[in-house]
């Protein structure tokens, strides 16, 4: 029982670095009308890209560079290199006049994200016994939703009625800014509790073996993640990553504004419907912490990207009829409950358990940071996608994305639940193309 209680102590405290992707991740969408009007950007599509893009960009450096590094140094001292970029982001972020200096600062929080997301699933994992590995990796999600769910409650209530000129004021000069000094507390808590937990067993495993054998290369690099041999684990985990921000839903958190104003909702409406969306998102969190375990990994992919391809076909014909009001709300609330207990949670936990211990520092790094790739290229081209072809038009091309992972995730896809990562490894091992591994 006590063995249990400290896997969860130090499963909860990895776990916060969730908590702050979330947060950092979400904070700027409900910043986004007021620092446009600060910065004098809010005419400018390029500025406003690239302003919300550059934490995105730092994502792709620190997932690179965590993977690499963790298996050189290992997990803790990364972990704890993310709460120390996120706490100084926090800061900066919300300090600078300059929009220059803004960006630096996100971007600096980009890469506390791009670390945070790396090691915190493959640290959970790698201490985590295997009939409860996923459900502790699942924790890491549940804490990134409630801090989504942070970030557009602090939104709303810093955010002051618009429609009085002496509020909209306080909205550009300020009301940015505490949205994102709000992090500094629980980026200091993280902080100091990463000093205390201890050293993922198998990186001192690896460890010890390097030091036994001193003439082999045991640390993993790039050359040796794309051996023949790991052509076909490597492509799930690809493609994996890259669907859990290709199926859409993320745009709903980046791009809400735009998604509920063209629903029909104004500005008040629009950040109590997102709020609506953050509790759902943390409610079906929690049913995934059940079902991952029950109903298995496998089951809860495909029905993620089967249920998503559907809602969105419904909502993309809504759009088309110009529907608006509460039932194009159900449907974006139906979108994040399936996304929340499906490819949300269990993306992360099928690339913290599906390579070798052997590689799974580099290939977490290079799948995470093809998954922010993915995230890069569906916020840039969101508003481009929107104005040519339409909120139906655009909802329709993620409907059919999320067909064509359907099939590829039918034919590729294993089972991973109940089994040791060393069970894992001796299974791929045999079975070459995953889609044999826990299949019947």
């Amino acid at each position: 029982m006590k063995n249990r209680m400290f896997i969860l102590f130090i499963c909860s405290v990895a776990a916060m670095g969730g908590l702050l992707f979330g947060y950092d991740w979400v904070v700027i969408g409900g910043a986004k009308p007021f620092y446009e009007l600060y910065f004098g950007i809010a005419e400018s599509p390029v500025m406003q890209g690239l302003a919300m893009t550059t934490a995105l960009i730092g994502c792709l450096v620190g997932a690179m560079v965590a993977g690499m590094a963790a298996d050189r140094y290992g997990r803790k001292p990364l972990l704890t290199l993310s709460a120390v970029l996120f706490t100084v982001s926090a800061v900066a972020t919300g300090l600078f006049n300059d929009f220059t200096m803004f960006n630096i600062a996100r971007f600096i929080g980009g890469v506390g994200i791009g670390v945070a997301s790396a090691l915190a699933p493959m640290y959970i994992a790698e201490v985590s016994p295997a009939e409860i590995r996923g459900r502790m990796v699942s924790l890491n999600q549940m804490t990134i939703v409630l801090g989504i769910l942070a970030a557009q409650i602090v939104n709303m209530l810093l955010a002051r009625d618009t429609s009085i000129a002496e509020s909209q004021t306080w909205n550009i000069e300020w009301g940015w800014r505490w949205m994102f000094w709000a992090e500094t507390l629980p980026a200091a808590i993280f902080l100091v509790m990463s000093c205390f937990i201890p050293e993922s067993p198998v990186f001192q495993k690896i460890k010890g073996e390097r030091l036994e054998i001193k003439d082999e290369r045991l640390e993993a690099g790039l050359s040796e993640l794309f051996q023949h041999k790991y052509g076909k684990v490597l492509l799930l985990g690809l493609v994996i990553a890259v669907f859990q921000q290709w199926c859409g839903t993320n745009v709903i958190f980046n791009y809400a504004q735009e998604i509920f104003v063209g629903a029909g909702f104004d500005v008040d409406g629009m950040f109590i419907n997102i709020v609506i969306t953050g509790i759902a998102n943390v409610a079906f969190t929690f049913v995934a912490l059940y079902t991952i375990e029950k109903w298995g990994r496998r089951t809860l992919m495909l029905i993620g990207a089967g249920g998503l391809g559907t809602i969105y076909a419904i909502l993309s014909f809504c759009y088309f009829r110009h529907m608006t009001g509460v039932p194009m709300v159900l449907l974006v609330v139906a979108a994040i409950s399936i996304y929340a207990m499906t490819l949300g949670p269990v993306t992360w936990t099928l690339l913290a358990e599906i390579f070798p211990n052997r590689i799974r520092g580099v290939a977490m790094a290079t799948c995470t940071f093809a998954l922010w790739v993915g995230c890069c290229t569906l916020t840039f081209s969101f508003p481009s996608m929107n104005a040519a072809l339409g909120s139906g038009g655009t909802f329709w091309v993620y409907s059919t994305i999320c067909l064509c992972a359907f099939i590829f995730l039918w034919r590729r896809c294993p089972e991973t639940k109940g089994k040791t990562l060393e069970e894992l490894e001796k299974e791929l091992e045999t079975h070459p193309s995953p889609s044999l591994v826990g299949r019947k």
